[in-house]
């Protein structure tokens, strides 16, 4: 596949951050992670930053106008990359019309035609358990997934960090993550089903069989 556009879609808690990571090591694409930008959004003191940082703490999901202006400003800087090999979306869009707007920002930068959605489908009650157990480095940020090997583990694996819970991941957070995953997310699911491009993975395995099980059906 040439320069991909590779979409991460699924529920809270299905390591959607992860594979993005694993992906954009082995194939050495640019990352779109909105959590992570709207994480530094949200530290600039105006008002937009302050409102990210009120809806962030809810659980709620932002306003589209405001993705979608994220999108542009990452996109145009992408552009001038003379060495483009792709870009992996991860948690972006999350609504059927931000997928619609999506499909038009890429029709512009000329990059629709290698779109590929990615679905990593797993269950509400598997979402749960991984989202109220996962931890975090309190020293190198890195995100511990409540699964295989990483249940265990008492420190951070990379740094030797201490880990803690993280801050978002708390019962009733997630419970209206779950709403609007139902709502919105799962329709802008069904959009790219019925165009026939949706890649549909099976979430509840190792973080290694998500990722081999990704590469084999991009292949």
């Amino acid at each position: 596949m040439n320069d991909p556009i590779i979409i991460l879609l699924g529920p809270p808690g299905a390591g959607k951050g992860t594979q993005a990571r694993l992906l954009q090591e082995q194939l050495d694409l640019d990352y779109f992670g909105s959590g992570e930008i709207l994480r530094k959004r949200k530290l600039v003191d105006d008002f937009t930053g302050r409102k990210i940082q009120e809806k962030m703490d809810a659980g709620e999901l932002l306003a589209s106008p405001i993705m979608i202006d994220i999108w542009i400003n990452t996109f145009e800087e992408i552009k001038k990359n003379n060495n483009f090999k792709g870009i992996i979306m991860d948690g972006s869009p999350r609504r059927l019309h931000e997928a619609e707007m999506l499909e038009q920002a890429l029709d512009w930068y000329e990059w629709n035609s290698n779109k590929t959605p990615v679905f990593i489908n797993l269950s509400q009650q598997d979402a749960v358990d991984r989202l109220t157990k996962r931890r975090i480095c309190v020293k190198c940020k890195k995100n511990i997934p409540y699964v295989g090997k990483y249940k265990t583990i008492k420190v951070c694996d990379v740094c030797g960090g201490e880990l803690v819970k993280r801050a978002d991941d708390e019962a009733e957070d997630i419970v209206e993550r779950f709403k609007w995953y139902e709502t919105d997310v799962l329709p802008t699911v069904d959009f790219y089903r019925k165009q026939g491009t949706l890649i549909e993975v099976n979430g509840d395995q190792s973080i290694e069989d998500v990722h081999k099980e990704i590469m084999e059906k991009l292949e």
